[in-house]
């Protein structure tokens, strides 16, 4: 009985993910939205070129656009899981999210903007 609370616990609250080299292909290609959930203040601090800010704290993804691969990213992958639930609760099956963070992308060299 356990087994099958925490089998249904995992499967609800995992969230599709993306591993770094898919995002970098899929980035360097243009096959994706990158959308940062940090606040603006870390945004500006440096982000994905090109990536669209929508704060975690006022998380719409009513507001997310459509129509490409959408990559949630956050500092270290709690925020963007937290978000990727929210788009799927809201019935949006085009999001994955970077576990790795910020933290990940500039540690494997990943281009970044301020």
């Amino acid at each position: 009985m356990l087994s099958r609370f925490l089998s249904k616990f995992m499967a609800t609250s995992s969230a599709p993910a993306i591993a770094h080299e898919e995002l970098l292909q899929a980035h360097r290609s243009g096959a994706c939205i990158v959308v940062d959930v940090r606040e603006a203040h870390e945004f500006a601090g440096g982000h994905i070129p090109g990536a669209a800010n929508h704060p975690l704290s006022q998380f719409d993804p009513a507001r997310v656009p459509r129509g490409e691969r959408v990559v949630l990213i956050c500092q270290a992958g709690s925020r963007s899981a937290a978000a990727m639930k929210r788009m799927i609760a809201a019935g949006r099956q085009d999001a994955h999210h970077y576990p790795a963070g910020m933290t990940g992308w500039r540690a494997r060299k990943g281009p970044v903007e301020r």
